[in-house]
C-alpha cells in the first residue's frame, strides 16, 4: 500500500505541475524554432529528422545548415546551437570539449560469401588487419593463403563502397589511405552486394545496415560478415565473438569488441549543453523515435540501454518529450485535492513503516565505500544463506522470503543509478532471471536464489536504487518470494561462515579477472581496480567499460547458476 501511495503522489504532483504550466507553455512550444548545424557528410540525415521532427510536432520548426569542417573544428563558434558531426581522426565529435551526445553510428563491416571454401579456417582464426593489409600493399599477396597464414593460392577479390566516408574509415583501419590504389574496386550498395553474392572468393566492404532484412533482425541473402581477428593472435577469442546475428554484433559494437575504426559515431555537439525546451525535446526526439531515421538513411540506431544513458546525459533524471501536450483544467482541481488526501496517508504511513524493519537489518550498518575490498571485510550476516549468483534468502515469519544482492556483489559494480525487477505474480525457479543492475547504461542480470511466485518488489529502490549499495541486506532486499521448493532449495545454499570459505577463491579469481584484462587492453588504467600489491580497490567495475561488465556477467554470475 506505501509503495502504491508513494509512486501515485509523485506522479499526481509532477501532472498537477505540469498543468499549472500547461497554456504558458503550449503557447511558447506552437512559436518556438530550432536552428541546428551539420557536417556536410550528415546534412541527409540531419535534414530527414528536421522533417521527421517538423512533422511530428507541427508547433516546431527545425532549421539544417551545412557547416564546413573550419567552423566544426571551433566549436565555440557554434554559439550554443546544436551541430551533428561523424567522429574520426579529424573530427571535433571526438576531440574537442563540450556537451557531446551520441545520437547514431555509422558502422562499416567486412562481408564475404557463405560458400567461401575457407569459411571455417575464417571462423575459427579470423582476419587481421594486418594481413588485410599485407595483400593490398603487394599484388602478390593477394590471396587467401595471406589472410589466413596458410598455403592457398585462391586470389581474393575487394570491393568497397564508393563512398567517401567508407574509404576514410577503411583507410583508418589499415593505417594508410591506400585503398583506392590497392586494388580495391569501388561500388555502389547494390553493385557491391550483388558483386560479392557471385564471387565466393570476394571481401566487400559496406556498411552494416547493407546486409540486412528489413526488420534488421537477419542477415541478407547469401552474405555475412566476415570475422575480425582484432588483437592478431591468430585466433577468434571468446571477447571477438560477436559476428554470428546482428543482434550480438550491434551489442559487440557498442561495448567496444569491434575496431572503433570502423564504427564511427554519429553526436551532437555543442560548446554548452542545451537548456531550451525546444532544443531538448527535439534531440529527446532524435533518441526516441527518431532513431528510426537512421536505419532508412543506412545507418545504425543505438541499443535501447545505450539510448538511456545518453538521454541521462542529455537531461539527467527528466524525460523529454517531442511535443508539449495540451492543459487539462478541468482536472487540476481534482488532483490537487487528492494529492494531500494521499500525501498525509502516505507520510503517515511512512513513519509506521520506520517501526517495521526487517529483523536482519544487519545492524543498521551502511555499507560506504571503501579503499580496498577483500574477503576479510566482505559483510555476511549470519542467519541469511546465499547462493553462489551472489544473492541471498531469509524466510520471514509468514513463509515469504525475502531475497536480495550480496555485499560482494554491491562493492564490486559500484553504485546501482536503476534496477528492474520481474513484477509480482510472476512464477519463476532458481536460476531464473530475477532482477537487472543497472549502472549509467551498463547492466548485471541477478538470479532467483529460490523457485516461487513473487509478491512484493522493493518500492524503495524504484526512487532511491543506492539503498542495494548502501544496506544490502537491510533496506536494500529487492523482493519477497512465495516459495515452491524451500526445503529442497536451501539445501543447494550456504550459510554465512560456508559462504565466506568461498568467497575467499572468488576473490582470488576475480584479482586473475581484472590482471588478464588489464593485460589484453593496454588502454585500461590499472590503477583503477588494483592497488599496489595486487589488492582489489573498492567499486572496481564501476568506471570499467560494458564489456568488462558482460565478462564480469559471464565469469562469476551466469557460471554459479
Amino acid at each position: 500500500m506505501k509503495s502504491k501511495a508513494l509512486i501515485l503522489v509523485l506522479l499526481l504532483i509532477i501532472f498537477s505541475a505540469g498543468t499549472l504550466r500547461s497554456n504558458e507553455a503550449t503557447t511558447s512550444e506552437k512559436k518556438s524554432s530550432v536552428t541546428v548545424y551539420s557536417s556536410p557528410g550528415l546534412i541527409s540525415l540531419a535534414s530527414a529528422w528536421a522533417m521527421e521532427y517538423s512533422n511530428a510536432n507541427p508547433g516546431t520548426s527545425v532549421r539544417v545548415v551545412q557547416t564546413p569542417k573550419s567552423v566544426i573544428a571551433d566549436i565555440e563558434a557554434l554559439g550554443g546551437n546544436i551541430c551533428f558531426v561523424q567522429a574520426d581522426n579529424s573530427s571535433s565529435g571526438e576531440a574537442k570539449e563540450g556537451f557531446r551526445l551520441v545520437v547514431g553510428r555509422d558502422v562499416f563491416v567486412p562481408i564475404m560469401n557463405l560458400k567461401n571454401p575457407y569459411i571455417k579456417e575464417i571462423e575459427t582464426q579470423g582476419i587481421s588487419r594486418d594481413n588485410i593489409a599485407i595483400t593490398l600493399a603487394n599484388n602478390e599477396s593477394l590471396c587467401w593463403g595471406t589472410l589466413l597464414n596458410s598455403r592457398q593460392q585462391s586470389p581474393v577479390h575487394y570491393f568497397i563502397l564508393n563512398d567517401p566516408a567508407a574509404r576514410s574509415a577503411f583507410d583508418d583501419f589499415l593505417g594508410s589511405p591506400q585503398t583506392l590504389e590497392s586494388g580495391m574496386r569501388p561500388l555502389n550498395k547494390d553493385e557491391l552486394i550483388s558483386a560479392v553474392e557471385k564471387d565466393i572468393y570476394a571481401i566487400g566492404f559496406c556498411r552494416f545496415n547493407d546486409i540486412l532484412t528489413p526488420d534488421g533482425k537477419n542477415f541478407n541473402g547469401t552474405i555475412r560478415l566476415m570475422p575480425l581477428d582484432r588483437n592478431g593472435n591468430g585466433r577468434m577469442d571468446y571477447m571477438e565473438k560477436i559476428y554470428d546475428n546482428p543482434q550480438d554484433f550491434s551489442r559487440g559494437v557498442w561495448i567496444g569488441k569491434y575496431p572503433k575504426a570502423l564504427a564511427r559515431n554519429i553526436y551532437a555537439v555543442s560548446d554548452l549543453k542545451p537548456t531550451g525546451q525546444a532544443e531538448l525535446n527535439f534531440l529527446g526526439w532524435v533518441l526516441g523515435k527518431g532513431q528510426t531515421v537512421l536505419n532508412s538513411n543506412g545507418y545504425c540506431d543505438l541499443l535501447a540501454s545505450e539510448r538511456e544513458s545518453q538521454i541521462n546525459t542529455l537531461t539527467g533524471a527528466t524525460k523529454v518529450a517531442g511535443s508539449v501536450q495540451e492543459a487539462r483544467p478541468l482536472w487540476r482541481i481534482a488532483f490537487m485535492a487528492v494529492i494531500f488526501l494521499i500525501l498525509f496517508g502516505a507520510v503517515l504511513d511512512l513513519i509506521i513503516g520506520r517501526f517495521r524493519r526487517s529483523r536482519f537489518e544487519a545492524s543498521g550498518i551502511l555499507l560506504g565505500k571503501r579503499d580496498s575490498f577483500d574477503e576479510n571485510n566482505v559483510i555476511l550476516p549470519k542467519g541469511l544463506y546465499f547462493d553462489k549468483t551472489h544473492t541471498w534468502a531469509f524466510m520471514e515469519k509468514d513463509g515469504m522470503v525475502k531475497v536480495g544482492i550480496d555485499d560482494f556483489l554491491q562493492h564490486v559494480t559500484g553504485p546501482i543509478t536503476s534496477i528492474g525487477i520481474k513484477n509480482p505474480g510472476v512464477r519463476i525457479n532458481k536460476g531464473d532471471q530475477l532482477c537487472v543492475m543497472i549502472q549509467k547504461g551498463k547492466h548485471l542480470v541477478v538470479y532467483a536464489p529460490v523457485s516461487g511466485i513473487i509478491r512484493e518488489q522493493n518500492p524503495a529502490l524504484f526512487g532511491n536504487s543506492s539503498l542495494v549499495n548502501n544496506s544490502p541486506y537491510g533496506e536494500g532486499w529487492v523482493c519477497t518470494i512465495e516459495p515452491s521448493n524451500w526445503l529442497r532449495e536451501i539445501g543447494f545454499l550456504s550459510m554465512a561462515d560456508k559462504y565466506r570459505t568461498w568467497l575467499t577463491s572468488e576473490f582470488m579469481r576475480l584479482k586473475d579477472f581484472f590482471a588478464t584484462a588489464i593485460q589484453s587492453n593496454p588502454q585500461m588504467p590499472g590503477q583503477i581496480v588494483l592497488q599496489d600489491g595486487g589488492a582489489l580497490n573498492d567499486h572496481a567495475l564501476a568506471d570499467l567499460g560494458p564489456e568488462v561488465w558482460e565478462d564480469f556477467q559471464t565469469r562469476f554470475i551466469n557460471t554459479s547458476r
